[in-house]
Protein backbone atom coordinates (compact mmCIF):
# COMPACT_ATOMS: atom_id res chain seq x y z
CA UNK A 1 0.00 0.00 0.00
CA UNK A 2 2.93 2.58 0.71
CA UNK A 3 3.97 1.85 -2.64
CA UNK A 4 0.71 3.10 -4.56
CA UNK A 5 0.34 5.62 -2.10
CA UNK A 6 3.55 7.30 -3.21
CA UNK A 7 2.97 6.47 -6.90
CA UNK A 8 -0.37 8.23 -6.64
CA UNK A 9 0.99 10.82 -5.08
CA UNK A 10 3.69 11.82 -7.43
CA UNK A 11 0.92 11.62 -10.54
CA UNK A 12 -0.81 14.02 -8.71
CA UNK A 13 1.97 16.06 -8.26
CA UNK A 14 2.96 15.83 -11.64
CA UNK A 15 -0.88 16.21 -13.03
CA UNK A 16 -1.74 19.62 -14.33
CA UNK A 17 -5.61 19.18 -13.75
CA UNK A 18 -6.84 16.80 -11.03
CA UNK A 19 -10.54 16.78 -10.20
CA UNK A 20 -12.13 14.68 -6.68
CA UNK A 21 -15.25 13.04 -7.63
CA UNK A 22 -16.67 12.24 -4.31
CA UNK A 23 -20.00 10.18 -3.10
CA UNK A 24 -21.81 8.68 0.31
CA UNK A 25 -18.79 6.84 1.36
CA UNK A 26 -16.79 9.71 2.27
CA UNK A 27 -19.22 11.40 4.35
CA UNK A 28 -20.33 8.18 5.80
CA UNK A 29 -17.21 8.72 8.90
CA UNK A 30 -18.87 12.10 9.52
CA UNK A 31 -21.96 10.22 10.62
CA UNK A 32 -24.25 10.35 7.35
CA UNK A 33 -25.26 7.39 6.41
CA UNK A 34 -25.55 6.50 2.60
CA UNK A 35 -29.09 5.94 1.10
CA UNK A 36 -28.27 2.45 -0.60
CA UNK A 37 -26.91 -0.85 0.91
CA UNK A 38 -27.10 -2.43 4.03
CA UNK A 39 -27.38 0.70 6.49
CA UNK A 40 -28.66 2.76 3.97
CA UNK A 41 -32.00 5.06 4.52
CA UNK A 42 -34.03 3.61 2.47
CA UNK A 43 -34.19 0.09 4.38
CA UNK A 44 -35.71 2.45 6.96
CA UNK A 45 -37.78 5.07 5.26
CA UNK A 46 -39.75 4.65 1.93
CA UNK A 47 -38.33 6.56 -1.27
CA UNK A 48 -41.49 8.25 -2.23
CA UNK A 49 -40.69 10.80 0.32
CA UNK A 50 -38.35 12.10 -2.02
CA UNK A 51 -40.27 11.42 -5.03
CA UNK A 52 -41.34 15.28 -6.69
CA UNK A 53 -44.40 14.42 -7.86
CA UNK A 54 -45.84 12.31 -4.65
CA UNK A 55 -44.14 15.72 -2.42
CA UNK A 56 -45.64 18.43 -4.62
CA UNK A 57 -49.28 16.54 -3.34
CA UNK A 58 -48.23 15.33 0.04
CA UNK A 59 -45.73 18.05 1.44
CA UNK A 60 -46.94 17.81 4.76
CA UNK A 61 -46.62 14.30 5.12
CA UNK A 62 -43.28 13.88 2.99
CA UNK A 63 -41.75 17.14 5.73
CA UNK A 64 -42.29 14.91 8.74
CA UNK A 65 -39.73 12.40 6.86
CA UNK A 66 -37.35 15.27 5.37
CA UNK A 67 -36.86 17.22 8.88
CA UNK A 68 -36.13 13.97 10.89
CA UNK A 69 -33.60 13.01 8.03
CA UNK A 70 -31.96 15.95 6.50
CA UNK A 71 -32.66 18.35 9.60
CA UNK A 72 -32.26 16.57 12.99
CA UNK A 73 -30.39 13.89 12.48
CA UNK A 74 -27.98 15.53 9.63
CA UNK A 75 -27.58 18.75 11.08
CA UNK A 76 -24.18 17.75 13.69
CA UNK A 77 -22.20 16.42 10.96
CA UNK A 78 -19.04 17.53 10.87
CA UNK A 79 -16.36 16.94 7.98
CA UNK A 80 -13.69 14.29 8.66
CA UNK A 81 -10.37 14.18 7.78
CA UNK A 82 -11.05 13.13 4.24
CA UNK A 83 -12.74 16.40 3.54
CA UNK A 84 -10.17 18.60 5.16
CA UNK A 85 -7.62 17.10 3.06
CA UNK A 86 -9.35 17.68 -0.56
CA UNK A 87 -9.67 21.88 1.26
CA UNK A 88 -5.94 21.73 2.10
CA UNK A 89 -5.33 19.74 -2.00
CA UNK A 90 -7.48 22.72 -3.19
CA UNK A 91 -5.51 25.48 -1.05
CA UNK A 92 -1.88 24.18 -2.24
CA UNK A 93 -2.94 24.06 -5.99
CA UNK A 94 -2.97 20.46 -6.58
CA UNK A 95 -6.91 20.16 -6.76
CA UNK A 96 -8.63 21.95 -9.23
CA UNK A 97 -12.35 21.26 -8.02
CA UNK A 98 -14.00 18.52 -6.67
CA UNK A 99 -17.35 17.13 -7.74
CA UNK A 100 -19.62 15.72 -5.31
CA UNK A 101 -22.94 13.21 -5.86
CA UNK A 102 -23.01 14.27 -2.02
CA UNK A 103 -25.99 17.10 -0.56
CA UNK A 104 -24.55 17.44 2.70
CA UNK A 105 -22.24 20.63 2.45
CA UNK A 106 -19.16 19.37 4.01
CA UNK A 107 -17.00 19.91 1.61
CA UNK A 108 -17.77 23.69 2.23
CA UNK A 109 -17.72 22.74 5.48
CA UNK A 110 -14.29 21.75 5.42
CA UNK A 111 -13.08 25.16 2.94
CA UNK A 112 -13.60 23.73 -0.37
CA UNK A 113 -13.88 26.33 -2.58
CA UNK A 114 -14.78 24.59 -6.35
CA UNK A 115 -17.45 22.29 -5.24
CA UNK A 116 -20.04 21.15 -8.10
CA UNK A 117 -22.84 19.65 -6.45
CA UNK A 118 -24.14 17.28 -8.87
CA UNK A 119 -27.68 16.24 -6.66
CA UNK A 120 -28.21 20.32 -5.18
CA UNK A 121 -27.56 21.35 -1.07
CA UNK A 122 -29.72 19.86 1.60
CA UNK A 123 -28.68 23.39 3.55
CA UNK A 124 -30.44 25.38 1.07
CA UNK A 125 -34.18 25.36 0.00
CA UNK A 126 -36.12 26.82 -2.48
CA UNK A 127 -39.76 28.29 -3.49
CA UNK A 128 -40.68 26.24 -6.10
CA UNK A 129 -43.08 29.49 -6.72
CA UNK A 130 -40.87 33.10 -6.94
CA UNK A 131 -37.81 31.10 -6.48
CA UNK A 132 -36.58 32.47 -3.40
CA UNK A 133 -33.17 30.63 -2.11
CA UNK A 134 -33.46 29.88 2.75
CA UNK A 135 -30.32 28.78 4.13
CA UNK A 136 -31.53 25.99 6.52
CA UNK A 137 -30.06 28.25 9.75
CA UNK A 138 -33.12 31.13 8.44
CA UNK A 139 -35.76 27.69 8.78
CA UNK A 140 -38.01 27.26 11.98
CA UNK A 141 -37.87 23.32 11.89
CA UNK A 142 -40.38 23.02 14.87
CA UNK A 143 -42.80 24.57 12.10
CA UNK A 144 -43.55 22.26 9.41
CA UNK A 145 -44.00 22.33 6.23
CA UNK A 146 -41.83 25.47 5.62
CA UNK A 147 -43.20 28.44 3.69
CA UNK A 148 -42.08 30.98 2.21
CA UNK A 149 -42.35 34.25 3.98
CA UNK A 150 -43.15 36.04 -0.04
CA UNK A 151 -46.13 33.92 -1.14
CA UNK A 152 -46.60 31.31 1.60
CA UNK A 153 -45.77 28.48 -0.29
CA UNK A 154 -44.49 25.27 0.81
CA UNK A 155 -40.72 25.21 0.53
CA UNK A 156 -38.72 22.38 -1.07
CA UNK A 157 -35.03 21.80 -0.03
CA UNK A 158 -32.72 22.66 -2.93
CA UNK A 159 -31.15 19.03 -3.60
CA UNK A 160 -32.67 16.85 -6.34
CA UNK A 161 -35.56 14.60 -5.79
CA UNK A 162 -36.40 11.57 -7.62
CA UNK A 163 -38.37 12.88 -10.80
CA UNK A 164 -36.24 16.09 -11.40
CA UNK A 165 -32.91 16.75 -13.94
CA UNK A 166 -29.39 17.65 -12.61
CA UNK A 167 -29.07 20.92 -12.14
CA UNK A 168 -27.79 22.57 -15.48
CA UNK A 169 -25.04 24.57 -14.00
CA UNK A 170 -23.62 21.86 -11.87
CA UNK A 171 -23.90 18.79 -14.83
CA UNK A 172 -22.20 21.13 -17.43
CA UNK A 173 -19.37 22.05 -15.05
CA UNK A 174 -18.52 18.38 -13.93
CA UNK A 175 -18.20 17.49 -17.24
CA UNK A 176 -15.95 20.28 -18.50
CA UNK A 177 -13.81 19.61 -15.37
CA UNK A 178 -13.90 15.60 -16.25
CA UNK A 179 -12.54 16.29 -19.81
CA UNK A 180 -9.92 18.48 -18.71
CA UNK A 181 -8.47 16.38 -15.91
CA UNK A 182 -5.38 15.15 -16.09
CA UNK A 183 -6.09 12.94 -13.20
CA UNK A 184 -9.30 11.99 -11.25
CA UNK A 185 -9.70 10.66 -7.75
CA UNK A 186 -12.81 8.59 -6.98
CA UNK A 187 -13.92 9.09 -3.39
CA UNK A 188 -16.48 6.60 -1.25
CA UNK A 189 -18.77 6.09 -5.23
CA UNK A 190 -19.62 2.79 -5.98
CA UNK A 191 -20.92 4.05 -9.16
CA UNK A 192 -23.91 2.70 -9.25
CA UNK A 193 -25.64 6.78 -9.45
CA UNK A 194 -26.18 7.71 -12.81
CA UNK A 195 -25.43 10.22 -14.96
CA UNK A 196 -22.99 11.28 -12.00
CA UNK A 197 -21.04 7.96 -12.79
CA UNK A 198 -20.63 9.25 -16.09
CA UNK A 199 -18.46 11.97 -14.76
CA UNK A 200 -15.03 9.37 -14.41
CA UNK A 201 -15.85 8.01 -17.00
CA UNK A 202 -15.48 11.06 -18.99
CA UNK A 203 -12.18 11.76 -17.78
CA UNK A 204 -10.76 8.34 -18.20
CA UNK A 205 -11.88 8.75 -21.60
CA UNK A 206 -10.32 12.08 -21.80
CA UNK A 207 -6.98 10.40 -20.94
CA UNK A 208 -7.15 10.73 -17.23
CA UNK A 209 -5.46 8.38 -14.91
CA UNK A 210 -8.06 6.95 -12.12
CA UNK A 211 -6.81 6.89 -8.57
CA UNK A 212 -9.97 5.03 -6.78
CA UNK A 213 -10.05 5.40 -3.01
CA UNK A 214 -13.00 3.22 -1.40
CA UNK A 215 -12.68 -0.35 0.80
CA UNK A 216 -13.94 -2.42 -1.66
CA UNK A 217 -13.92 -2.87 -5.05
CA UNK A 218 -16.93 -1.06 -7.03
CA UNK A 219 -18.63 -0.94 -10.66
CA UNK A 220 -15.22 1.36 -11.35
CA UNK A 221 -12.44 -1.12 -10.23
CA UNK A 222 -12.18 -3.68 -13.31
CA UNK A 223 -13.80 -0.81 -15.25
CA UNK A 224 -12.00 2.54 -15.63
CA UNK A 225 -9.77 2.55 -12.31
CA UNK A 226 -5.58 2.52 -12.61
CA UNK A 227 -4.50 2.71 -8.84
CA UNK A 228 -6.76 1.41 -6.36
CA UNK A 229 -6.46 2.66 -2.87
CA UNK A 230 -8.03 0.26 -0.48
CA UNK A 231 -9.44 1.41 2.45
CA UNK A 232 -11.23 4.65 4.14
CA UNK A 233 -11.16 7.51 2.44
CA UNK A 234 -10.02 9.80 6.20
CA UNK A 235 -6.89 7.23 6.47
CA UNK A 236 -6.08 7.05 2.86
CA UNK A 237 -6.62 10.91 2.20
CA UNK A 238 -4.60 11.16 5.66
CA UNK A 239 -1.56 8.67 4.17
CA UNK A 240 -1.85 10.93 1.13
CA UNK A 241 -1.76 14.14 2.21
CA UNK A 242 1.83 13.10 4.43
CA UNK A 243 3.15 12.40 0.66
CA UNK A 244 1.67 15.92 -1.12
CA UNK A 245 2.30 18.70 1.60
Amino acid sequence: MELLIKEAARIIKESKSTIAFTGAGISVESGIPPFRGEHGLWNKYNPEVLDLGYFLTNAEECWIYIREIFYDFFAEAEPNEAHLTLAKMESSGILNAVVTQNIDNLHYQAGSKTVYEFHGNSKKLKCLKCGKVYHAAEIDFTQIPPTCVKDGEVLKPDFIFFGEGIPSEAYSNSFAAAEKAEVCLIIGSTGEVTPASYVPRTAKQAGATIIEINPEETIFTSAITDIHLKGKASEILTLLGKQLF
